[in-house]
Formats: structure tokens, C-alpha cells, sequence
């Protein structure tokens, strides 16, 4: 169980305390179906991806592989490049999450405490115990869940409210990039990969029950970040977000949303570069010991530092980055579906049913319309 806590782990990010409050500040609580959507769909997914491993003994990256093995690497060094962009992406806003959360708690440079974080990180990779670093996240996880239990408190909208939103879709004027940000911050593509390879000695029913608990209460969070997005008026940053709440709860409230926002980050921030490099090995056979592995998670690092130096608005940052895995999760989707249904590699027990393949379906349907639109209107702007 303490394992799948690296999965609550990896989608409650700086991504989500910053989407899933955003979402509540703006919209109240009309986007909360969004995050009901997202939560079902990361079990659908994790639960497929680690079935295969289950089934076959080879990770999903593995699989895959194998599966297009008369492509030589090509197809499986796309899907890495895939996933490597997306955790890039993610470590971009992992790492302006923690700093920002260290600014409201310390007040120093910004520029000095990212050169901190990234080197911690490197330093806590370096050493390569990933069973000590899924322990840390599992505390991490747990702890900020329970601070923003008691942040939503006082926010205490009606019981038949909440259980509307989270059942029936609304689409709010100016939602299309918050709606895309929920979803890639929740069903995080790389997590298919690191989930799957640390399946392996597990039952299925121990592993479905460990993904239904992990995941659950990765959404329950996210449903209680929301919630406490409620209690912040006027413009959304993180400032606001801390001044509300030590106005609301007291002066540790802000102080408390200020450490569960580096905690996040910071949690993320190992993940990221942890899970490229894991999918690296996973579809590429790089080896943990080779310079290539490392190569990986130094480059995820370095593209966070490089945006955690620059001077781009970090809740805008962090709000687009988890788009971007919105709009790449169908494309790691169609895979896990090929790949899980493949009568060759997959004995028939452990394939898909019609209603597993129809739920998989689901999600590619729903990422590809909201991410296919968000493009279009993109593109829509460019030309304008």
C-alpha cells in the first residue's frame, strides 16, 4: 500500500494545489465533475497498466516495446520522448511550486532557494534509494491532506451542492484551459509507467486495492483543494491564496497553505525526473547504472531549474505545464489500450472486458476533445 502512496503522490502536485484551488476561486464549485472524471479515469488506467505486469512480468514500457519490436526503437523512443516532454514539463511547475511555497514561508531569494531545491534533488537521486523516496512522498501526501481538510472546513459549502458538481457537467465561459489542467494533473501519463514497475511480487487483488485507496484519496484531496478555493476573492496567486486563509483560519493557515505548497513541489519534484528515468529504462532498456539513466533525470532537473531562474508568472506556468499533459495523455492512452489488449503478450484472463475497454475508451474520448479544442483555439490565437 505504502508503494501505490507514490501514485497519490506524483498527481498531488504543486499542479493540483494550484489548478484545483484556481478552479475554486474562479468557478466555485462547477468544475468539481472535472476531478470526479479524472480520479475514475486514473484508476482505469493504472489498474490496466499494472495488470500487465501482473499478467506478463514485464512493465508497461516493457510491453510496449515488445509489442512494436519489428519498429526497432522507433516507436518506443517517440512514446519516451512523449514522457520525457511531459515530465518536463511537470518539473517546471514542481519546482516553481516548492520555491514559491519556501518564499511565503522564509521571504528569501527566489533564485537562490530554486538553485537549492534542484540541487537537493539531484542529491536525494544521486543516492538512488527509490524505496526511501517512495516512503518520504507517502508521509508528504498525507500530512498536506490533512492541512487542507481543515482549510476546506471553513469554507463548509452545502452537502447537495457538492454532490451535484461532482456528478454533473458545467462548462463555465474561459474554463477550457482549468478543465484541461485538472485532468493532466491528475491522470499524469508517466505515472503509467512508474506505477506499472513497481507492481511486480504483487496479487491483483492487492494491487486494486492498493490503486482504488492511493487514488481515492489522491482525489479527495484534489475535491478539498477545490473546496478551499472557495474562501479566496478577487485575483488567484499564491499570495492571496496564503493572505485569505490567515485571515480565515488564523495566522498559521497561510503558513500552513505555504508548507503544503513546497511539500508538493518538492515531493514532485523528485517523481518527475524519478519516473522519466524509470520509463526510459522501462522502453529503451537503459539500465539504472548506465549515464544514460542519469542523463535523464539531470535533463528533467535542468529544465525545471531553467524555468524555476526565469521570470515567468508561476501560477500561469503551473496551470499550462498540466494542460500540456492533458493534451499527451490520449496518445500514452492508446498505447496502454493496444498494448493491454495485445492476444499475443496478454494471456485472455488478464485483457481487457468489453466495459474496461469501453471505460478506457472514455477517457481518450473526453482528453482528446478538451485537449484537441484547447489546441484549436491556440492556434485560433497565433493566427489572429
Amino acid at each position: 500500500m505504502l508503494f501505490w502512496s507514490v501514485i497519490s503522490a506524483a498527481f498531488i502536485g504543486p499542479g493540483s494545489v494550484t489548478a484545483c484551488t484556481m478552479a475554486g476561486a474562479q468557478y466555485g464549485l462547477s468544475l468539481l465533475w472535472v476531478l470526479t472524471f479524472a480520479t475514475l479515469g486514473t484508476v482505469w488506467l493504472q489498474e490496466a497498466a499494472s495488470r500487465i505486469t501482473i499478467a506478463t512480468g514485464r512493465d508497461l514500457g516493457q510491453t510496449i516495446a515488445l509489442a512494436n519490436q519489428k519498429t526497432g526503437k522507433t516507436i518506443p523512443a517517440l512514446l519516451f520522448f512523449a514522457i520525457l516532454l511531459g515530465c518536463a514539463a511537470y518539473q517546471a511547475g514542481n519546482i516553481l511550486g516548492a520555491v514559491s511555497g519556501l518564499v511565503l514561508l522564509t521571504g528569501w531569494s527566489a533564485r537562490w532557494l530554486t538553485l537549492a531545491v534542484g540541487l537537493v534533488c539531484v542529491l536525494l537521486l544521486a543516492m538512488g534509494s527509490t524505496r526511501w523516496i517512495a516512503n518520504f512522498l507517502g508521509i508528504i501526501v498525507f500530512v498536506m491532506g490533512g492541512a487542507f481538510v481543515y482549510v476546506a472546513v471553513g469554507a463548509s459549502p452545502p452537502a447537495l451542492e457538492v454532490a451535484k458538481a461532482l456528478l454533473v457537467p458545467s462548462y463555465p465561459a474561459g474554463s477550457l484551459l482549468l478543465i484541461n489542467s485538472l485532468i493532466g494533473t491528475t491522470i499524469v501519463p508517466y505515472n503509467l509507467f512508474f506505477g506499472s514497475g513497481i507492481t511486480q511480487g504483487q496479487t491483483l487483488s492487492e494491487m486494486r486495492l492498493g490503486i482504488w485507496i492511493a487514488v481515492l484519496l489522491g482525489g479527495l484531496i484534489s475535491v478539498v483543494l477545490l473546496i478551499a478555493g472557495l474562501l479566496v476573492t478577487g485575483g488567484f496567486s499564491f499570495m492571496n491564496m496564503a493572505a485569505v486563509l490567515s485571515e480565515r483560519v488564523g495566522a498559521w493557515g497561510g503558513l500552513l497553505f505555504a508548507f503544503g505548497l513546497f511539500a508538493a513541489g518538492f515531493a514532485s519534484s523528485l517523481t518527475a525526473p524519478l519516473a522519466a528515468a524509470v520509463t526510459a529504462q522501462s522502453l529503451l532498456g537503459w539500465p539504472v547504472s548506465s549515464w544514460k539513466y542519469r542523463i535523464v533525470w539531470l535533463l528533467v532537473i535542468a529544465v525545471g531549474l531553467a524555468f524555476g531562474l526565469s521570470d515567468y508568472n508561476p501560477v500561469t506556468i503551473i496551470v499550462v505545464v498540466q494542460a500540456v499533459n492533458g493534451i499527451l495523455l490520449p496518445v500514452v492512452t492508446v498505447f496502454l489500450f493496444l498494448a493491454v489488449n495485445n492476444k499475443k503478450l496478454i494471456p485472455e484472463t488478464f485483457r481487457n472486458s468489453v466495459l474496461q475497454n469501453l471505460a478506457m475508451l472514455f477517457v481518450v474520448a473526453v482528453s482528446l476533445l478538451f485537449g484537441g479544442w484547447n489546441v484549436w483555439l491556440a492556434i485560433q490565437n497565433l493566427v489572429k
